[in-house]
């Protein structure tokens, strides 16, 4: 089972203000690596309350690239992978609306997202956050930074895919019952919960 669990923070509200990015890249259920980057975001002003939430501030990133000078870097280590984020929804968003910015096409690859196949492996738990999911697995990390917050989403996703008897990607609509995200050059297929019909009583 091998994957890449990427993790944003944003300057501003606005989806496409990633001033760090944090990828950590599993090897067959262990982790390999993990590494992060600062990005000067297109926006010079940072919301008081993305700072309050990770603590990077303008002068932090004032000498650093933007994200169409990193995505020369990123976009190999990613490319024709199969990603995890932690409410894939938003990373991913992040992902696309920067691209857009930059007038990138997107790359190839396919996702799923871990807040919500914990639901169908942790049951009855109050929240189902990524610090809340931590402390219920012992896992310690420091919250709000993307190398460490993508590094506890890939501890989570391992100690989910082996309680769950999950091997590969193939096995997440049965056992986890989620359907893969997919990201392709035009366009892209949000990951979500697989949906169960049942027969109608006539």
């Amino acid at each position: 089972m091998d994957f890449v669990t990427i993790d944003f923070e944003t300057a501003t509200a606005q989806r496409d203000s990633p001033c760090e990015i944090g990828l950590t890249f599993v090897e067959n259920f262990k982790i390999v690596d993990s590494k992060s980057w600062l990005i000067k975001p297109l926006y010079e002003e940072f919301n008081s309350f993305n700072i309050s939430i990770h603590g990077i501030r303008p002068r932090d990133v004032a000498d650093k690239p933007e994200f169409d000078v990193l995505w020369n870097e990123i976009k190999p280590l990613i490319e024709n992978k199969f990603l995890i984020a932690h409410n894939a929804g938003f990373d991913f968003s992040v992902l696309r609306k920067t691209l857009e910015a930059y007038n990138l096409p997107f790359p190839e690859l396919e996702y799923s997202c871990s807040y919500i196949f914990s639901k169908k492996v942790w049951f009855g738990l109050p929240r189902y956050d990524l610090k809340t999911l931590c402390n219920h697995n012992g896992i310690s990390f420091n919250h709000h930074r993307a190398e460490a917050d993508s590094r506890a989403t890939a501890e989570l996703a391992i100690k989910a895919f082996k309680k769950s008897g999950v091997t590969s990607k193939d096995d997440f609509p049965e056992k986890l019952r989620t359907q893969i995200g997919k990201l392709y050059i035009g366009g892209y297929k949000p990951a979500g919960t697989k949906k169960t019909y049942r027969a109608k009583d006539l």
